[in-house]
């Protein structure tokens, strides 16, 4: 492949990418915050694991 012609590719691949990137992050800013419903994720997932991590009475 000819210099030119790949840099021509590369220079068209690479304006595709940061358009894609820059419609990536306006999508992203336009989404509400999930400050608390990561919070209560975690929250739910740490108990979680307490619980299972609790030790069982034994029965017989």
């Amino acid at each position: 492949m000819h210099a030119e012609t790949q840099l021509a590719l590369h220079h068209t691949r690479a304006a595709d990418l940061r358009a894609q990137a820059a419609a990536h992050r306006a999508a992203d800013e336009a989404r509400p915050p999930r400050d608390l419903r990561v919070r209560l994720g975690l929250t739910l997932v740490e108990v979680g694991r307490r619980i299972a991590a609790a030790p069982r009475p034994a029965t017989c």
